[in-house]
């Protein structure tokens, strides 16, 4: 799709013939022609290296604050003190990688973030036991992750042509999925044999060929001339002044909302696991219930060849949603634990497949000075949306019941969404 107009409404096109059919396992498997692409391949290789490392920090830094407080209401504290740098860095990093090459971002960011990681490695080995020092640390990191992840999520619509965005953002979602079951479980087994400081180091060695594979990706700056101020408050005004000039972005960023906010159950697991699935064993339950969802996400990316040629991607959206509150309705009213894994895997695969198309409609229909602020905005709705659904979903379940919370959240999302897609054909009509 031509992505070179920077004024007006982008506008789906005629279809054209798109790549072969492909035939057997081919058509169903993983669709991995974006790393055909050297560039591509580099830049999801280090996601691949990273992806891992990052958990293990992500369990390290609670574990830590745990052990030397004994607090989990510090550990809460340490995750709060996080997201407010995310955000604010994640809106002002989207500006800034529309006003200068990519890959110098990518660079220093990637840099940035290894060094933190090995302060937080000195922090651990010296036996500082300071939670500030800690919290601060996890400030600068996701600062820093903040000015990254934009750069890095708009690089890929320079390094893939159109028709390989939805297979490339399966591929990088699919590691990253993996990477959030696989971490945490090397953490385990590492931590008793290694001890945790260990794990900050090889978080920070992973990071070395994470910048390694940035510097050799080809300069990507911007395509149009970079006005004064453009990476200041000035350019986030206009991304929001994108946005809702719009609708199909618009759309794409409540679409994620709805089912996040109101279907997102996470917060009701351990009170679910204590309760009604009891009898499983509550850390047997409660593990199954946390692994589920990433599991079926990654089932979803493994086959991603069954959805990644679609090009009406409004409804793959509107789909994936709907299927999202179903599946999470389901699970609420399951009273056995087999029946409510399987439920929340399919919301699993249903979210791969969201993510994967509202990821190319917002790489597709913006254009390319654009993109930055446009994956700056997605990356505060992703990390803000769970955090809010643990609020609503925490109160809901106290004064409903976690199984009537649950569904109660599940139906919302197939009501809300169906009614957003019936008011807004901008969604349903989005193809490329």
């Amino acid at each position: 799709m031509d992505t070179s107009e920077s004024s007006t409404e982008p506008q789906a096109k005629d279809p054209d013939p798109g790549p072969p059919r492909r035939r057997g396992r081919r058509r169903w498997a993983m669709d991995t022609r974006p790393l055909r692409r050297p560039a591509y391949r580099r830049l999801w290789a280090s996601t691949v290296v990273t992806a891992v490392g990052s958990q293990l920090t992500a369990v390290a830094v609670p574990k830590q604050i745990y052990d030397i407080t004994g607090s989990s209401a510090w550990v809460g504290a340490a995750s709060l003190a996080g997201l407010l740098p995310l955000v604010v860095f994640a809106l002002w990093g989207g500006a800034i990688a529309d006003a200068m090459d990519r890959r110098r971002l990518l660079l220093i960011t990637n840099s940035g973030i290894a060094v933190t990681s090995l302060l937080f490695w000195v922090q651990a080995a010296t036996g500082l036991e300071s939670v500030a020092t800690l919290m601060v640390l996890l400030a600068v990191q996701q600062a820093f992750w903040g000015l990254n992840a934009p750069a890095r999520s708009a690089s890929i619509a320079r390094l893939v042509p159109a028709e390989e965005l939805p297979a490339a953002n399966a591929l990088g979602s699919t590691v990253m999925q993996t990477g959030q079951i696989a971490g945490p479980l090397l953490a385990g087994a590492l931590i008793p044999v290694i001890g945790l400081p260990e794990l900050y180091l090889i978080d920070a060695l992973a990071l070395c060929v994470t910048v390694w594979a940035v510097h050799r990706l080809p300069a990507l700056p911007p395509l149009t001339a970079v006005k004064a101020g453009r990476a200041g408050l000035r350019g986030i005004v206009e991304g929001f002044r994108y946005i809702s000039g719009h609708a199909v972005l618009l759309l794409s960023f409540l679409a994620d909302i709805v089912a996040m906010v109101l279907g997102m159950p996470r917060a009701l697991f351990p009170q679910l696991a204590s309760e009604t699935f009891a009898p499983y064993g509550e850390g047997f339950a409660l593990g199954l219930l946390f692994a589920a969802i990433p599991l079926g996400a990654v089932a979803g990316g493994l086959f991603s060849g069954t959805f990644s040629r679609a090009r009406r991607h409004g409804w793959m959206v509107i789909g994936a949603v709907v299927v999202w509150g179903l599946a999470v309705t389901g699970f609420g009213l399951s009273s056995s634990l087999w029946p409510a894994v399987a439920f929340l895997a399919l919301a699993g695969v249903a979210d791969m497949v969201s993510m994967v198309f509202r990821g190319a409609i917002l790489l597709s229909a913006a254009t390319d000075e654009m993109r930055g602020r446009m994956q700056g905005v997605f990356t505060v709705v992703v990390a803000g949306g769970p955090r809010l659904a643990d609020v609503l979903h925490g109160t809901a379940g106290s004064a409903f019941g976690p199984r009537t919370a649950v569904a109660g959240g599940g139906i919302l999302v197939v009501v809300v969404m169906l009614a957003l897609a019936a008011a807004a054909p901008a969604l349903r009509s989005y193809r490329v």
